[in-house]
């Protein structure tokens, strides 16, 4: 490939020759097991001149690039294995997207900044499936889990708030949320199943009346916005606050309870040289 890049260039075989530090009959040769093994004539040739044929100026093109791309192919395979460059794919949940998240991909930035990151919204049992078969690194997700197979760091812990539409009778007692004032209230609950970690939570902090349960969802988004529609009342983390959403009151329950905690986890059979580089470095306090 070099030889009839030479040759191409210089459009001389005694020139690319001596530009190779070769003699110019075993670089005939090559050119001509070249063409033999492409299946087309290159080069034009006489005694006096050598030129390129049409197959030859395409092939020219493609020869050049191919060889830019070997040259760069070594530094690439080092800069993956050093972790300096690559693919990171990342897992999150819907509130890691406006608690931590992007808090996280600022760090990774800084720390890995040649490094793309592909971002899925999951809920922690898909993250959980995701990080097992290796299609994620990296996942944003609540506990529990299992700390045999996967590490995990503290990234977040905050309160859990009730919402509330804005006006509601509970916003003028001027004092925490207990449960009596929950009694006769319509309920937006957490599923048991798609959102197991916070339906647990709250079974843990009160005693749910389950008769004035009115819908039950997996995503936090949904449940504030059906409380602005005026749908009932839902147990939130704090971070719910960032989302904006108008005609919603955020209210502290007296019942305080378990904190709501986000983990980074991971696979304990790292292989991915981007994360192992990541976690080295990575500032895991990012309440």
């Amino acid at each position: 490939m070099a030889g009839f890049i030479a040759v191409a260039e210089e459009l001389h075989f005694g020139r690319a020759a001596e530009r190779l530090n070769m003699t110019q009959p075993p670089l005939s040769r090559q050119i001509q097991k070249l063409e033999k093994t492409v299946g087309a004539e290159l080069l034009e040739r006489d005694n006096r001149k050598v030129n390129l044929t049409a197959a030859g100026q395409a092939f020219l093109e493609e020869a050049r690039r191919l060889m830019a791309l070997a040259d760069r192919a070594p530094l690439t395979a080092r800069r993956i294995a050093s972790g300096r460059s690559g693919l990171l794919r990342i897992g999150f949940t819907a509130t890691s997207a406006f608690s931590v998240l992007g808090t996280l991909l600022e760090q990774a930035e800084a720390l890995i900044p040649d490094v793309d990151i592909d971002l899925q919204e999951l809920v922690t049992g898909e993250q959980i499936k995701g990080l097992q078969t290796g299609e994620l690194d990296l996942g944003l997700a609540r506990p529990p889990f299992d700390t045999d197979t996967y590490d995990s760091r503290l990234l977040y812990r905050e309160s859990m708030m009730l919402a509330v539409p804005r006006g509601h009778r509970l916003t003028l007692l001027g004092r925490d949320i207990g449960d009596a004032d929950l009694k006769d209230e319509p309920l937006i609950m957490h599923s048991p199943t798609r959102a197991r970690y916070f339906y647990d939570l709250v079974i843990r902090m009160l005693p749910v009346q389950h008769g004035n349960v009115v819908h039950t969802v997996s995503q936090v988004l949904t449940m504030v916005s059906l409380v602005a529609a005026k749908r009932g009342v839902a147990f939130v983390p704090h971070s719910a606050v960032k989302l904006g959403i108008a005609g919603v009151q955020f209210l502290p329950l007296a019942s305080g309870g378990e904190p709501v905690e986000l983990h980074a986890i991971w696979n304990r059979r790292v292989t991915n040289p981007s994360l192992a580089r990541l976690l080295r470095h990575l500032d895991f306090d990012m309440t």
